[in-house]
Formats: structure tokens, sequence, C-alpha cells
């Protein structure tokens, strides 16, 4: 499906995808229950995920169904079931109504030394279970300040993505580490360099096949910037950290599209 961004390019249908992280008790399925009712009735111009910790999956995908809000799952284990104590299988996650899966976050990465094989063992999974994966990328400040951002996350792409993905299966977000939560924020040339190297990997690699896939801008998105950054080329969404805890803030981010034709 082709919709608008807020800078009136065609592309794929944005998505706004909100990661709780570990951020949430049954208390805070009510801001979800704000966003399910600040939308229109015949749904927003862009779709809409909230991914809660594993823990409310099951809830909040009972209290948000039939709305036009989907449920994603923060991460999920290589394998399909097994002696795993403390992991979540992807099967798991979509039997507890979760439809898409965030793999290679940077706090995986980092705090839990996720390599881009590793990433990669992951998509397969949940690809097989039948979830979308939300693959993230991004640059560290050093890397960064060394010029090796589109190195990185090229290399990234090429460990950490499969052979075989379709727009149907896959979203690449990218997400400059340093902008995480520092309230940082790349100048809109900057990501839109960023993003228009990763549609170029992905061409390059998949051919036609990538033509759909949705690239999305994560790292301190907030409604003041959102319009901004989700209005440039090759950025089909968001995907939003602290700000998808509160309704008003959330929505603020997907009224982003309000204006879009």
């Amino acid at each position: 499906m082709s919709s608008t961004n807020p800078g009136g390019a065609a592309g794929p249908h944005p998505i706004v995808v909100g990661n709780w992280k570990m951020n949430g008790l049954k208390t805070a399925l009510t801001e979800a229950v704000k966003v399910k009712d600040g939308l229109p009735a015949a749904g927003a111009p862009v779709d809409v995920m909230i991914c809660p910790p594993a823990t409310l999956v099951l809830v909040l995908a009972e209290v948000l169904k039939g709305s036009h809000v989907r449920v994603g799952g923060q991460d999920c284990h290589a394998a399909a079931s097994g002696a795993f104590t403390g992991d979540v299988a992807a099967g798991m996650l979509l039997d507890g109504g979760a439809s898409a899966v965030i793999l290679g976050h940077s706090e995986r990465r980092a705090g839990h030394g996720e390599r881009d094989w590793d990433v990669r063992a992951k998509v397969v999974t949940a690809h097989a279970a039948g979830l979308t994966a939300i693959v993230c990328v991004g640059e560290t400040a050093g890397e960064r300040a060394a010029g090796l951002t589109e190195t990185v996350v090229r290399r990234q792409l090429a460990g950490s993505l499969p052979d075989g993905i379709t727009a149907a299966n896959t979203i690449v977000a990218y997400e400059p580490v340093w902008a995480i939560g520092t309230g940082l924020t790349p100048t809109t040339g900057d990501v839109a360099a960023v993003h228009a190297a990763i549609h170029s990997a992905l061409g390059e690699r998949y051919g036609k096949d990538a033509g759909g896939v949705r690239l999305l801008y994560g790292g301190s998105v907030k409604p003041s910037n959102a319009r901004e950054l989700l209005g440039v080329p090759h950025v089909h969404g968001a995907l939003v950290g602290g700000a998808s805890l509160t309704a008003a803030d959330f929505l603020g981010i997907i009224k982003a599209y309000d204006a879009a034709g």
C-alpha cells in the first residue's frame, strides 16, 4: 500500500511503532486505550503499533482487539522452543496476539552482546513464526565522529538481514545510538543521507523486492520534531521510545501525518 509522508512524497504506507522497553504495568494499559480512542474511527493515515514488555503482550492485544492499533514484541529467541529459561519464542508472541517483533535494538546489541548474526538468526525465526521483523541498525557517537556511519549501517544490514526479505515480513529502523533517549537528534540532512544509503543497500541486495520495505527513523522522536523528521525522503514512519509511554505524546507524533495528502 502506498501513502504520502508529511513531506508529500509517495511511498510505502507509513507506520509509527511505540517501544515501551522495560516500562509498564497493567495500569499503563490506560495509555494504550487513550491511543486507541484518540485515533479516527476510520483509522489514522498511518499504521500504529505498540510493543510493550512481554508480560503485557497478551493483555494489550485483548484490550486493543478490533481497533486500528496492532501489538508487537520487543525481542525473541532464535530458537522456536527449548530449554531457554527466561526467553520468549516468536511463536509465543504470535500466540499472544503480536504481529511483529523488534530485533537487533542497540540496547540488545550493547547490553546483551548480540551480534549481527545473532540478530539474523532471530529474524529467520520470527519470519518462520509469521511475525514481521522490525530490524534496528545505527551507529554510536564514536563511529559517527570517525565518519563510519554508512559503513556501520551497511555492515549491520548485510549481517542482520537474511535472504528473501519482503515488505510484508520486514521493516528496518535506523536509530543512531547516540540519539536514543538523549534528546539529541541528527539533522534532517543526516537522516536523509542514512535512509538513502539503507534504501540503496536494500535495492542492491534484494532488487525490486526491497522497494516496499518500510524504513523507520528512531531516536528522540517527539511531537515537536515528528513532522520534520517524518517528512524526510525514504522515512516511512518512526520507532518511538519514551514518547510512546504517554498517549498525548504518541498521538502527537502520529498526528504528524494528519496534514498529509
